[in-house]
């Protein structure tokens, strides 16, 4: 058989069955959430140790270069004064915040009839004063009272469960053990993991590929970086200002409520709202008039994370506009829960940026712009044409 007439396959032949292998996969996993959640979550769950570790390292790897590059001291130094100082400041949290969060949901408990009983005689009178309809308001307070009650209740079985020390006993604590050490590990070895990471990434891929793939790695590591760091030093902030401010104006549960502002604070865009709508209602029960001030405070509180200090802290670190924000917290939120919520941004700011970054050359290798247009032409340079149209020579007829 002659060699020249055998079948040679096409040269974009693997990459088109790549693309469309991938388009199917894709489709299908988006045809079936359900399972690829719960596949998901099966593996997360015999990896929670390491992927807790990983957690913790990458929170650490921060403090830990921080302490290497101001104070010049050794890796494994830096190490250990990172967790001691993350160990004390979880110890005070602890200590200080949780038995009072605690006091807090008791006492909501405890007085809830009082709450409810006051706030059905403010509804009455202000139904009275203003003419409303008696059976509509009437039956919204009864699905308020059920709401509350049960939501109460709930806290308050949950509360003496969260405090009891034999939930941290077997597994739990095999689990936390095993992210402690791996996590510390990881920051020892940090440079020979890279390390080994790069030489897997050039071993497999051609050079300018493996310099491409790390050249995103590297700018995901600064997004997710800039944008976890930034927001948990945002949503602290905006706790301890919204405690301050409360106990300024003598509002009741004040540490209470600044946690749950300060914790849904770390989620983007509907962050405010997660946390002001339970405080409301909880302000609701105990006095309208306050409930109606604390949602005047939480406004301004917004407006002041917002305009001012969220962009002076996080600055542009995702690059995205508030649509996709809100696309990507849906999504993260949809598929993984609160965590989804705040990793979702950064996640789809990595993604957009290579999105952009690949439509970017298409479209330059089309000589064309965003807009469709040809791209200007660049100018030839004197010297250029000169040698251009001598080396032309003479034109013939």
């Amino acid at each position: 058989m002659n060699q020249n007439n055998r079948w040679r396959p096409n040269p974009n032949f693997f990459s088109n069955l790549a693309v469309v292998i991938i388009g199917i996969s894709f489709y299908l996993a988006m045809s079936n959430l359900d399972l690829v959640h719960q596949a998901i979550s099966g593996v997360l769950g015999v990896l929670s140790p390491f992927v807790g570790g990983f957690v913790v390292a990458y929170l650490l790897d921060g403090p830990v270069r921080f302490f290497e590059e101001k104070f010049s001291m050794k890796r494994g130094l830096s190490i250990a004064v990172s967790y001691l100082l993350a160990i004390a400041l979880f110890g005070v949290l602890l200590s200080f915040v949780l038995p009072q969060v605690v006091q807090s949901v008791m006492v909501l408990g405890n007085n809830l009839n009082s709450y409810l009983s006051s706030l059905n005689t403010f509804v009455a009178d202000i139904s009275t004063r203003f003419d409303l309809d008696e059976e509509l308001i009437e039956g919204m307070m009864v699905s308020y009272t059920d709401l509350m009650q049960q939501a109460t209740a709930l806290l308050r079985d949950f509360m003496p469960q969260l405090l009891d020390y034999s939930m941290a006993v077997g597994s739990g604590l095999v689990s936390a053990l095993t992210a402690f050490i791996a996590s510390v590990y990881m920051l020892m070895g940090k440079q020979r993991l890279l390390g080994q990471m790069r030489k897997v990434i050039y071993a497999f891929l051609p050079l300018q590929k493996a310099r491409r793939m790390l050249a995103v790695c590297s700018n995901a590591n600064r997004v997710f970086n800039g944008f976890i760091y930034g927001k948990l030093i945002d949503s602290a902030i905006i706790g301890v200002l919204c405690f301050i401010l409360m106990s300024l104006f003598k509002m009741p549960f004040a540490l209470l409520i600044s946690v749950v502002v300060g914790v849904t604070n770390v989620i983007p865009f509907f962050g405010p709202f997660i946390g002001a709508i339970p405080s409301v209602m909880i302000l609701l029960m105990v006095d309208p008039i306050v409930a109606i001030e604390f949602g005047v405070l939480i406004l301004v509180l917004q407006q002041f994370d917002g305009n001012i200090l969220g962009p002076k802290i996080l600055g542009d670190s995702t690059g995205l506009s508030a649509i996709w924000v809100l696309v990507a917290i849906i999504v993260g939120g949809g598929l993984f829960g609160f965590v989804g919520m705040v990793i979702g941004v950064p996640t789809f700011a990595v993604l957009y940026s290579l999105t952009s970054d690949l439509l970017a050359r298409r479209l330059k290798a089309k000589g064309i712009d965003k807009n469709g247009d040809p791209l200007p032409q660049a100018p030839v340079p004197a010297e250029e044409q000169a040698a251009a149209e001598n080396n032309a020579g003479p034109v013939r007829p």
